[in-house]
């Protein structure tokens, strides 16, 4: 197995969580200058805003970092006419922030394709996927160009898939993580494994760097993953507590206040299981018993989150924490890297 360090090119093994529309380059840039590995996340981002991140980036730091794309699996929801009845179903939460209810588009997301050229422009150090293995030829292509692949898994099933897809490391994400639950070869019910139990039985079917995450906020959780045999860490709940952090400030306060057994998953904010917080939104919806399938949800919510986000109203956002939330203690992105390091 080769040094996750070595291969990443940095010099702590310790990876930012990347996070799907609340990345943000100056989190991303801290976490790369204090010598591990900055993550964008590029939800939703077309190729013109993926050249222009990527070019915020390269301003910020000269460090490595990776790039995040989401991979399609297929059964996404597009544009048609059930987008109306969907969007009536939320009209109370947009009339709550001001804004109306908005018309079908021509997409929900842009094509891969299309951030996949945006991507290899940017040429970052690594380029990490979730929901799937890339294909060959976008393996192929990222080695071409000198960058690192990494995968994301939920089982060990899904980590000997990527290891099989040519991937150069494999993210074993627990259930205990911030977010939404990336499984891809089972219905994510079933492939809700911990990361004390996923993290030493991936170790052992895979011959690739592992890296822990879920549950991770402090030195303690750093010096338990690297027992069980992973060679580093992806963090995000005690990142995005962080004032370099694109959170709102009713996002940081619910990460402060939010007991382990107080998160939820839930597909009430995108159609997809994530773990958060039940804030009415998320309350109202589940209650409604109409949900959209992904991503038609989670476009038609992002559009009342984005006013209540500008508004700090906590109770109509997407308040994705992990269970180790109670451990995001610090305040500035550098003082979580060294109580980590301290793990090492």
């Amino acid at each position: 197995m080769s040094d996750l360090r070595e291969l990443l090119g940095i010099r702590h093994p310790i990876l930012l969580g990347a996070f799907g529309g609340i990345s943000s380059v100056a989190l991303t840039a801290a976490v790369s200058e204090s010598g591990g590995l900055g993550a964008y996340g590029l939800y939703g981002y077309d190729g013109a805003r993926i050249r222009e991140t990527a070019a915020d980036l390269r301003r910020a730091t000269d460090k490595p970092f990776a790039l995040n794309i989401w991979l399609p699996t297929g059964d996404e929801a597009l544009p048609g006419p059930q987008h109306s009845v969907f969007a009536q179903a939320l009209e109370p939460f947009y009339e709550a922030v001001g804004v109306e209810v908005p018309h079908r588009p021509e997409r929900y997301l842009p094509s891969l394709e299309e951030q996949l050229e945006a991507i290899w422009d940017a040429a970052p150090a690594a380029l990490s996927v979730v929901f799937g293995v890339p294909s060959a030829e976008v393996v192929a292509e990222a080695h071409r160009r000198g960058m690192r692949v990494i995968g994301t898994a939920t089982t060990v099933a899904e980590a000997v898939a990527l290891e099989a897809g040519g991937v150069d490391a494999v993210i074993a994400s627990g259930a205990e993580a911030a977010g939404h639950r990336v499984s891809f070869l089972r219905p994510t019910e079933e492939s809700l494994v911990g990361t004390i139990a996923l993290v030493p039985q991936v170790v052992d079917a895979v011959s690739v760097p592992v890296i822990a995450a879920g549950g991770i906020a402090d030195r303690r959780g750093v010096a338990a993953a690297l027992a069980l045999g992973a060679s580093g860490v992806q963090v995000g709940t005690a990142f995005l507590a962080t004032a370099q952090s694109a959170a709102t400030d009713a996002h940081r306060a619910a990460i402060r206040a939010t007991a382990a057994d107080e998160t939820v998953l839930t597909r009430a904010m995108s159609g997809r299981l994530a773990r958060g917080v039940r804030n009415r939104a998320v309350r109202a919806i589940e209650a409604s018993g109409t949900i959209a399938p992904f991503p038609m949800q989670n476009w038609l919510t992002g559009r009342f989150r984005a006013a209540a986000g500008e508004q700090n109203l906590g109770e109509l956002q997407s308040l994705w924490l992990g269970q180790a939330a109670p451990l995001a203690r610090h305040d500035d992105a550098r003082a979580v890297f060294e109580e980590l390091l301290a793990g090492v």
